[in-house]
């Protein structure tokens, strides 16, 4: 399935308001338990965490179990966030996408799900693909999994252009230490001119790698809190559900 581009969708977002924003989390890391759900907490605002089965630890999981019953998301990141070989050149190439296929990749989507619904009870989760591409021993293991019915939707990498949306492809804007909270601010208010949807992505908040600063994120935060009247905030799943069901209205 796919959809138009909330660029250029007919129906507003809900209750009138002029963008959708969706906050997007990767790696179960213990910065987005320590910093990000926190400041999320505590600005009203809801995020989706895409979680990796291998960076779980048994004392972390009543967190995420708490974090879930709190509204927030908790997605599929695979079980060991296997990625080409060429992003991590020291790996081991057991740990690399080039050693899977695409049964293999499936399979390893259907066990973290299993763990993602002993965490939070639900039955469907989203998807994010590591390393924002879907690649299993080189050949697209999307087309399976759009077929297999595992995940609602699919968080992939950048847009590639175009005015078509699909849900199980869908783009995310990045930002990483450089970034301000003047530059995701930025993005944000781009995304309410035009109408559109921003899907942003995170690794670290305040700690970790990849990181945001934690100042950067709470101006986010805080915008977002602030001009809530023109500006929807939700978890991925959410959105999609509705961009998809107003889709061609």
């Amino acid at each position: 399935m796919t959809m138009m581009a909330a660029q250029s969708q007919a129906e507003p977002w809900p209750d009138g308001k002029q963008a959708a924003v969706v906050l997007t989390y990767d790696d179960a890391l213990s910065s987005h338990l320590n910093i990000a759900i926190p400041a999320l907490d505590a600005a009203g605002l809801k995020g989706t965490f895409f979680v990796v089965g291998s960076q779980l630890v048994p004392e972390q999981i009543p967190l995420w179990r708490a974090a879930a019953a709190q509204g927030h998301e908790l997605g599929n990141h695979t079980v060991r966030h296997a990625c080409p070989q060429a992003n991590y050149a020291p790996a081991r190439k057991l740990d690399t996408s080039d050693s899977y296929d695409g049964e293999m990749m499936l399979a390893e989507i259907r066990t973290m799900n299993t763990m993602l619904t002993a965490i939070d009870g639900k039955l469907q989760h989203g998807f994010a693909t590591p390393c924002g591409q879907h690649l299993a021993g080189g050949v697209d293991y999307l087309p399976a999994l759009r077929a297999s019915g595992l995940v609602r939707y699919t968080r992939s990498a950048a847009w590639p252009g175009g005015k078509v949306l699909d849900p199980m492809d869908v783009p995310c804007r990045w930002f990483d230490e450089t970034a301000t909270g003047a530059d995701m601010i930025a993005a944000v208010e781009s995304t309410a001119q035009s109408g559109g949807l921003l899907v942003i992505g995170f690794h670290g908040v305040g700690g970790d790698y990849l990181r945001v600063t934690a100042e950067a994120h709470a101006q986010l935060l805080a915008y977002l809190k602030e001009h809530s009247d023109k500006i929807w905030v939700a978890p991925l799943s959410t959105v999609m559900d509705y961009a998809t069901s107003h889709s061609g209205n």
